[in-house]
């Protein structure tokens, strides 16, 4: 009579799906759905909570968050190549920045068709305006780690008078931040359901590849010229061939002084 009701078998929790799937979604943290009201906001959200930047890009209006990168990454470029210049000095000091702000704006717009195609052609839903914002994303990260590189960029160019040396150096500054620009786009990449990340890889040595060339095309960044702009064609390989070949010969000159 005193018999007692049976306890329920304990039903394990639900887990949520974020665990099952192993992939969050973009705003299933609130902090994602928080606008991004200024350009401060702006470069901390790329720095701390590059997810909220991703997120905010889906959203209408994302045109002012991508001019607002843009604009940073340009005034970016802009500082650093003002510390390129300071290796020759003289009219160096606007033409170096004006050649490398024009050279990573220039050769983005060039990838951007090409970058959206294998966007398509990997299953991805995404829109050319999000593709396009996290391509700005990349350049604004990328130009921002430059600026922290800055430093120690001004200590060489001002204790060394090689330019195949400086050259090498900002040629390893660049290739390590654009590591990191790169690992920013391919997170929003991978963000939008893409079902193979073969052409976004494909993609990547393009732009490598057209960054590189556009050094080439622009040159002198480092040195000094006659004119603006080169006279003579010239593939970059041939270029960074030339400028050792130079520097070997200026080494022995001096060696025998």
């Amino acid at each position: 009579m005193n018999e007692q009701n049976p306890v329920p078998p304990q039903i394990p929790p639900v887990i949520p799906s974020i665990l099952s799937s192993g992939v969050r979604q973009l705003g299933d943290d609130p902090l994602e759905r928080v606008a991004i009201p200024n350009i401060i906001a702006v470069i901390e959200a790329l720095l701390r909570h590059p997810r909220r930047m991703m997120f905010q890009l889906r959203q209408p209006g994302a045109g002012k968050l991508i001019a607002a990168m843009l604009f940073i990454s340009i005034v970016c470029s802009l500082i650093y190549g003002v510390v390129v210049g300071t290796f020759s000095g003289g009219q160096q000091l606007w033409i170096a920045p004006v050649k490398i702000a024009a050279g990573l704006m220039i050769s983005a717009l060039i990838c951007l068709p090409s970058l959206y195609i294998f966007t398509c052609l990997s299953g991805s839903h995404a829109r050319l305006s999000e593709i396009f914002g996290l391509l700005a994303g990349m350049l604004m990260l990328t130009t921002m780690l430059l600026i922290g590189f800055a430093p120690v960029a001004w200590i060489f160019s001002q204790s060394t008078e090689s330019l195949a040396w400086m050259g090498a150096l900002h040629l390893i500054f660049w290739f390590i931040a654009t590591i990191f620009g790169l690992r920013f786009l391919e997170a929003g990449f991978s963000q939008s359901n893409a079902r193979s990340h073969a052409g976004f890889h494909t993609w990547v040595v393009i732009f490598l590849l057209v960054a590189v060339q556009m050094t080439t095309a622009l040159r002198p960044i480092l040195g000094t010229a006659d004119t603006f702009f080169p006279t003579e064609k010239k593939f970059f390989l041939a270029h960074w061939g030339d400028c050792l070949n130079l520097h070997d010969s200026e080494t022995k000159l001096k060696s025998r002084e």
